[in-house]
């Protein structure tokens, strides 16, 4: 067994014992290590039983969290009860504090599932089908079970059930290859998925979702100690960045024009942006979460288009040159939907480069001599179209 150095968080090196990335001793035990461009996003424990498995997950976003999870298995592979103990990360490993905030057990034809809430208890009911897993957030423990049966499942397709909150979602595993599969989530796209011979998976790419994280296995690592070092830099005042992607809102006046941007903030984490997370020719969200919404007191002119005052979304399709921006007549809804059909216009896209680095992704309304210009501002890279107030 060999010592490796696996970059966990803030360009800081936490050495740990470890085997391979791609193999484990034990196939029934394992850790996943969640990052999210160089940032750890989560570290979990978790050993396979008989009838279920447990799991420990160290969970950074939008807060440090310590769970414990216990799931039994029902005959069809399926929830038949779960629990999850939270407790703070300080006290991990210990009895110190523990508390059971979480509980699902099928009833009948239902999964009952109980929260504990700071607003106190919450109850939900959903129609059971079977084989169904849970599904939380972040967490990918669960999907370990789904491509186990997956990989003992003659079909190329299968539906995988998990349990998301309030329903039954259908998340569907197709066979790529004999080392390979894809897992398509309802609404954030689909991961790449590498397995070994069992259907353990190796690791999880899900770049190409609106979750843009990667997911490895490691048979072993001093998990107790990665735990205590978060929860000490948490406490020491370094914590994960909070929430993946943070709402903005900002306001600009000039020229006797009010503007107002409201966008969700993603940060770079050390990954390649255009050509890389952001692809080239194709549609973006700009930003992340809600669509971005751009609102003008005044009339616009932005070349040949003609901008009404009132409220917008952005979307746009960035290219090596610039690329377009949309400017869309639908408000309030979230940056994956898009109804060509309300466009008010498109318009090209002047791309410039600056010599610093913008961490978090980045909407400003700035004055010029002849009107003003909406920037998007990202790593090194300025997206921006210029316009004149009427």
């Amino acid at each position: 067994m060999k010592k490796s150095i696996l970059v966990l968080s803030l360009g800081i090196l936490l050495l740990y014992s470890c085997g391979s990335l791609t193999e484990s001793t034990d196939p029934n035990s394992a850790y996943f290590v969640t990052m999210l461009g160089n940032d750890t996003l989560a570290v979990e424990s978790f050993t396979k039983t008989e009838n279920g498995i447990n799991a420990q997950v160290l969970l950074r976003s939008p807060r440090t969290v310590f769970y414990e999870y216990s799931l039994n298995l029902n005959g069809s592979g399926g929830i038949q009860e779960m629990t999850r103990t939270t407790q703070a990360p300080l006290d991990a490993f210990t009895e110190e504090g523990k508390s059971v905030t979480q509980s699902v057990a099928l009833v009948g034809d239902s999964l009952i599932s109980e929260f504990e809430t700071n607003n106190g208890s919450r109850r939900f009911a959903a129609l059971n089908q079977p084989a169904t897993l849970p599904f939380i957030d972040m967490v990918h423990w669960p999907y370990e079970l789904a491509f186990n049966a997956a990989a003992k499942n003659p079909k190329d397709s299968i539906h995988q059930m998990l349990l998301t909150g309030r329903r039954v979602s259908d998340f569907i595993i197709h066979k790529a290859g004999n080392d390979s599969l894809t897992l398509r989530h309802p609404s954030r796209g689909v991961m790449g998925v590498d397995i070994d011979a069992n259907g353990n998976l190796v690791k999880l790419d899900a770049a190409l979702t609106t979750r843009k994280l990667i997911v490895r296995r490691t048979s072993t690592m001093d998990f107790e100690s990665i735990v205590k070092d978060f929860a000490e830099r948490d406490k020491n005042g370094s914590p994960f960045a909070g929430n993946l992607s943070g709402a903005v809102e900002e306001t600009f006046t000039f020229k006797g024009a009010d503007f107002r941007v409201q966008y969700g903030s993603p940060k770079k984490r050390g990954r390649k942006i255009y050509g890389g997370i952001v692809s080239y020719g194709q549609r973006w969200r700009t930003g992340a979460n809600r669509a971005t919404h751009f609102k003008t007191s005044k009339d616009l002119q932005v070349g040949e288009l003609t901008v009404p005052a009132g409220e917008y979304t952005i979307f746009t399709i960035p290219e090596e040159n610039g690329g377009t921006m949309i400017i869309n007549k639908q408000t309030g809804q979230n940056g994956q939907r898009y109804d060509e059909s309300r466009d008010l216009g498109r318009i090209p896209m002047n791309r410039t480069s600056q010599t610093e680095v913008t961490e978090d992704f980045t909407v400003k309304v700035v004055e010029t001599g002849n009107g003003g210009s909406l920037q998007l501002i990202w790593d090194q890279t300025v997206l921006s179209i210029d316009f004149t107030i009427k």
